[in-house]
């Protein structure tokens, strides 16, 4: 019995700290955007990309070298 004199405030504390957590990611909006990272997956991404390489990328690799 006496231990829950312990757990019962130490689970408060973790609830307001999980909830606290909750605020200050819901204010610096970490939640605003639900639609595009699921959707980020299936985009082209450049470094992906298996085939011929473009030539296009090679002049312009070699204009950054100079």
């Amino acid at each position: 019995m006496s231990v829950l004199y312990l757990l019962l405030p130490l689970a408060l504390l973790l609830g307001a700290g999980a909830v606290g957590v909750f605020v200050v990611a819901l204010r610096r909006g970490q939640f605003d955007d639900l639609e595009t990272p699921p959707r980020r997956m299936l985009l082209d991404d450049e470094r992906g990309v298996v085939g011929p390489p473009d030539p296009r990328r090679r002049a312009v690799a070699a204009d950054a070298e100079r």
